[in-house]
């Protein structure tokens, strides 16, 4: 299993979003490469404290079952909805919105566990550190397989 706490996969995802390009085109879905990097940044926010968010009623109704779910497969499947506090529709400047994902993740990951702030997401519900890593891991792999990187 693939985690942000571990040096050689932390410089892995971080390789794959260098490799994003603005002109970078989905393969599914309907964001746009800055909108996705906008996007990916927001739980990470969460988990390290700098964002909250309130429980939406589909997460509180479905949220643990779909998190049980989600621990246990590898990958995330294509057009999966998104959470309304995660979705992105302004024009944003694809640097910034990669810097900005760079930087956070280079603190998720410099922190490790005792730099989660926050056990609760706003779909899944209450996470460990460790499930909140699992869990940034697969959704960035997701969205970077989307870009095709």
């Amino acid at each position: 299993m693939k985690s942000l706490f571990n040096k050689n996969d932390y410089s892995e995802i971080s390789a794959r979003i260098r490799n994003l390009q603005a002109s970078s085109h989905p393969q599914w879905g309907s964001m746009n490469v800055s909108q996705m990097l906008a996007h990916c940044q927001q739980p990470v926010r969460i988990a390290l404290g700098v964002l909250t968010a309130r429980r939406s009623v589909a997460g509180v109704l479905l949220g643990r079952i779909a998190k049980k779910r989600m621990m246990t497969e590898e990958t995330f499947r294509k057009n999966l909805p998104t959470d309304k506090s995660f979705k992105v529709v302004n024009t944003l400047k694809f640097e910034d919105e990669r810097k900005n994902l760079l930087n956070l993740l280079e603190q998720f990951s410099a922190q490790g566990s005792s730099g989660i702030k926050t056990s609760i997401h706003p779909f899944f519900g209450k996470l460990t550190p460790e499930e909140w890593d699992r869990l940034t891991w697969i959704h960035l792999d997701h969205h970077l397989r989307q870009f095709e990187v």
